[in-house]
């Protein structure tokens, strides 16, 4: 149970008896008998209704079928950031927020539900080359970005390429060390340095021991010491680099998004995303040794000098200047994220996030994407929990802390809404108690029975001890769900923690609850349809968020932020 100050056990003491046999209870006693002078006097049963039952109860799986076949359908042609029906979507949804009985946060505009912001949409065009000692390396031949981000070159540049060895920096281990990289081109190898028997020479200190593998962490890293890019150099060949490249290309050339205005920048060479003003490119053995200024036996003198010295060593190359030339049609975009506000009693001035993506793939090929379960399943969420809410309010039982119910725009290009939001929030952020975030919850994955009622919680325990032990109550007092934990583990492959719109919250050092049930044979699919999802289990998933926020919204003291789990 939770705590009730004494003026509302009063109130409660004084309902009628046909009001509170609606509502479920939980009976604290039996009838006691007392014996007073003048006679015996009855003491009646005395119940504390269970609210969060109550409401909960609200969220049923035929209003999420209603609500999911408007948001699921073609007239939202995909939902994509920045079309047409990304615009339908966000009006509809608006509506909704203010037909629940929100209010509207966002100051100024034409719309107090829509927080608008700009996206850049780039392709890129025929004609990308690097030139460098009389050899030319062609564009989506021996290079290809990766990521969305605006190309540096647009124009043919003159560049002088700086090799940072591994491109890595941990503890007293740095290969930045002594040089100036600002705004320059830097060429860094793929991995991470070893010693001669082939270990790591870089503890994982909690990190993933695979931790410097990727590429993405090299890119946040280069750019807290300024490059302007960085070209990641793999040990594939030619012939075989090649190969691969022909065989992503159709992905290559999909359009790539970035912020233009992405606000304050965390570093952090934890996420998963591209950071925003820095070209990431990787190249085949042959260009990368080119840019470096280095043959293959330097390169393996190199690396078996760092593993002898355990330390970086000066590679003594000298790379030669270059020429480079990326082209990219640009097109800039206006979006929205949804925004409704529920304001709390006494404790009004926190506020608790409840998110989901709205935004999905558009039309590809003619062929439209609805995203029942990506994210429509989290949309129709996050509307019940905010009409449940509102209902509770409305009946003189609303919660004591704020609520901000966020649907992002642009989650699928690069958590572009949520890092919007973070970056210019329409509540200060040291008011914001947590993050609940919800992703893909309408069907059973492949790694589970249909029989089961289960969810997959990510990152409740990485911020708060508090967070996570609120979250196991309330499903052990409420909802009985198999939680799956397969996704918070350090190393996890899937990188999920990353991937969905909690994760901008979560490196601001607020606590998040990431609410999924993992990706099923229909993901970004055109197949992710409305009749493939399951609304009794969507509903009870919903109904898990619902009594944690309860909880989080109605408690004494603020949950604690206690906790830095990898």
């Amino acid at each position: 149970m939770k705590k009730i100050v004494l003026c509302g056990l009063l109130a409660l003491a004084h309902m009628l008896p046909a009001v509170a046999q609606q509502i479920p209870t939980k009976i604290l006693g039996p009838t006691k008998m007392k014996v007073k002078r003048g006679g015996i006097t009855s003491t009646p049963p005395f119940s504390i209704p269970d609210f969060s039952a109550t409401y909960a109860a609200l969220i049923q799986p035929d209003e999420l079928r209603l609500r999911l076949a408007t948001v699921a359908s073609d007239a939202f042609q995909g939902r994509e950031a920045g079309q047409p029906g990304q615009k339908l979507a966000a009006d509809y949804l608006a509506g909704q927020f203010k037909t629940t009985g929100l209010q509207g946060p966002v100051p100024g505009g034409d719309n107090p539900y829509l927080q608008h912001f700009q996206l850049t949409r780039g392709t890129y065009a025929p004609g990308g080359y690097v030139e460098v000692s009389g050899q030319r390396y062609d564009y989506l031949s021996d290079w290809f970005s990766y990521g969305p981000m605006a190309s540096p070159f647009l124009t043919p540049t003159v560049a002088q390429p700086v090799f940072v060895g591994f491109g890595v920096e941990q503890g007293g281990y740095s290969d930045y060390a002594g040089l100036d990289v600002n705004g320059k081109d830097v060429v860094a190898l793929m991995g991470e340095p070893e010693d001669e028997r082939g270990r790591k020479l870089l503890r994982p200190s909690g990190r993933p021991a695979d931790y410097w593998d990727s590429g993405l962490r090299k890119a946040a890293l280069a750019k807290a010491h300024g490059a302007r890019s960085i070209f990641l150099m793999t040990f594939a060949p030619a012939a075989a680099f090649r190969k691969q490249t022909a065989e992503l290309a159709t992905s290559l050339q999909e359009p790539a998004f970035a912020l233009p205005d992405p606000g304050p920048e965390i570093v952090d060479t934890v996420a998963e995303n591209i950071p925003p003003g820095i070209g990431v490119y990787f190249t085949s053995q042959e260009m990368g040794m080119q840019l470096a200024g280095a043959s293959f036996n330097g390169l393996l003198d190199y690396v078996r000098a760092v593993g002898r010295a355990r330390q970086p060593v000066s590679a003594g190359f000298q790379p030669p200047t270059a020429r480079l030339y990326l082209p990219q049609n640009q097109q800039a975009l206006t979006t929205e994220n949804v925004l409704g506000f529920l304001e709390g009693t006494d404790k009004k001035d926190e506020v608790l996030v409840i998110s989901a993506h709205y935004d999905h793939l558009g039309v590809k090929h003619d062929t439209i994407y609805n995203g029942a379960d990506d994210d429509g399943s989290g949309t129709v969420a996050v509307l019940a929990l905010a009409k449940a809410f509102a209902q509770a309010k409305k009946e003189g039982h609303g919660p004591r802390r704020s609520i901000l119910f966020v649907l992002m725009t642009a989650e699928e290009e690069g958590l572009f809404g949520s890092e919007y939001y973070t970056a210019h929030p329409v509540l200060p952020l040291a008011s914001t108690i947590a993050d609940l975030n919800i992703d893909m919850v309408g069907r059973t994955d492949r790694k589970h029975s249909p029989k089961k009622h289960f969810v997959a919680l990510v990152g409740s325990d990485k911020l708060s001890s508090e967070l996570h032990a609120i979250s196991e109550k309330a499903n052990r007092d409420y909802t009985h769900l198999e939680l799956d934990y397969r996704f918070n583990v350090p190393g996890e492959p899937e990188h999920i923690y990353y991937r969905s719109d909690h994760y901008n919250f979560a490196r601001r050092r607020i606590p998040v609850i990431f609410y999924t049930t993992g990706e099923h044979e229909d993901y970004h699919k055109a197949t992710d349809d409305v009749e493939k999802i399951e609304f009794d289990k969507l509903a009870e998933r919903a109904q898990l968020v619902f009594h944690t926020a309860w909880e989080l919204v109605n408690r004494e003291q603020r949950i604690v932020v206690d906790s830095n789990k990898p």
